[in-house]
């Protein structure tokens, strides 16, 4: 019998994990620089951390993995945002910290929905919350930040969408003229659209089914029904936007998936054409009463979430160079019976600080340089039982065929010099 694994999921294997380990490296730096601290949370909350009253978005309604113990209900985690600010609430983090709280997470989350390229059952994500300070300043640098990781990963062929949702008040507006708007056309939507009416009618303007129904298109623009305070903080979004460089399209339809959105929202897409309908790269936006619903201060806060499967796709595909495996610095080579003293060898190296391959099997010269030279050894360590009996050992550097034999007292010592010559 062969096993596999489950739909929708997937393994990362040995030769492709230095792309992980390099966007890796680059989330650390770039996170470190504007100042975000790490947060870890569980795979899985309480289900009711994320299935809030009235949600109409999918991820609650139909690609959430729940399972019961006993009286509790459990879901492992879809998205990010919402462990975090319960994590935020639960440990004061508004009493112990500074305002503005940068987080950022990193980890997997957990949808159920149909696999295609880009999206998975099982998929990893990088996301990123800033908690407790409200500023069309704040939106622009949050945005900033995910745009300088795309462009570092070598991607260029993207553009930034954005939209306003407005302040309570303009939402309440707006999803009255929608209400009006769509009550002569329910018949025409889809299922998930006609429970949106009722739930959040902003969330038809988002449907992938309905996207090319003629009343969607005629729909009333939100901007039509923001105050003058939301229209004033938005202008101030895009005027830092400008100021920073980010070029952006005002996308009027853009709602986002989900329902706790106010003021900002956005998303950076790739323009390749063969990215297709997972064009998406990073989303997120403003949200104003997250906080509070978890039993916090009423706060704001901002964030997005990065796929990183999708960024490593995408930035594979434009070529980008993720840099080479592991070397492995040192291969010591053993003739004769001399196995435990090969393995302290290889252990005094790597003490050292040295990356070492040792034989410790029954295999002829000949097949171990081979093996250091798919190792591609910087040095090959030989060690036979008379060098054993005399103290000695015979070193080659690969790069120029230089060999020496030296006492074992000196190996350390020889190559270190020999890195200092590579320098």
């Amino acid at each position: 019998m062969s096993y596999q694994t489950p739909r929708g999921t997937y393994d990362i294997l040995p030769q492709e994990m230095k792309r992980w380990h390099y966007v890796e490296k680059v989330i650390r730096q770039i996170t470190k620089k504007y100042r975000y601290q790490e947060i870890r949370t569980p795979y899985f909350e309480e289900t009711k951390v994320f299935k809030r009253e009235n949600d109409s978005s999918d991820m609650v309604n139909k690609e959430m993995y729940t399972f019961d113990m006993g009286k509790d209900s459990y879901t492992l985690r879809p998205e990010g945002t919402a462990g975090v600010i319960r994590s935020f609430d639960q440990h004061k983090l508004y009493g112990s910290m500074e305002l503005p709280v940068r987080l950022y997470y990193l980890g997997a989350m957990f949808r159920h929905e149909r696999p295609q390229k880009g999206r998975q059952r099982q998929f990893t994500q990088f996301g990123i919350e800033n908690i407790g300070a409200k500023s069309p300043e704040l939106d622009a640098e949050t945005i900033a930040l995910g745009y300088d990781l795309v462009k570092q990963m070598g991607i260029s062929s993207i553009k930034v969408l954005i939209n306003t949702l407005g302040d309570d008040e303009s939402r309440a507006n707006y999803r009255q003229a929608l209400k009006e708007h769509f009550q002569p056309h329910l018949e025409e939507l889809c299922s998930d659209c006609r429970r949106r009416y009722e739930q959040n009618p902003l969330r038809i303007l988002d449907c992938k089914i309905d996207h090319d129904q003629d009343c969607l298109h005629k729909a009333p623009r939100l901007v039509d029904s923001l105050n003058e305070a939301s229209r004033e903080y938005f202008s101030r979004v895009l005027a830092a936007l400008d100021a920073l460089g980010i070029p952006y399209e005002v996308d009027d339809h853009l709602v986002r998936g989900l329902d706790y959105y106010t003021h900002t929202v956005f998303e950076v897409v790739s323009t390749r054409p063969d990215s297709g309908a997972q064009a998406t790269i990073f989303a997120g936006g403003r949200y104003d009463h997250f906080v509070e619903y978890y039993g916090g201060p009423d706060m704001s806060g901002i964030g997005f979430a990065i796929g990183m499967e999708r960024l490593i796709s995408l930035a594979s595909d434009e070529g980008f160079d993720f840099g080479k495996d592991i070397t492995c610095d040192a291969y010591v080579i053993g003739l004769g019976d001399v196995s435990l003293e090969v393995l302290k060898m290889a252990q005094e190296l790597r003490t050292n600080g040295f990356i070492v391959e040792a034989n410790l099997l029954p295999r002829s010269l000949k097949s171990q340089f081979k093996s250091a030279d798919r190792h591609e050894a910087k040095y090959v360590i030989i060690l036979g039982e008379d060098e054993v009996k005399n103290g000695r050992v015979n070193v080659k550097r690969t790069s120029d065929k230089t060999q020496v034999t030296i006492v074992r007292q000196e190996l350390i010592k020889q190559l270190e010099s020999w890195d200092k010559d590579n320098a």
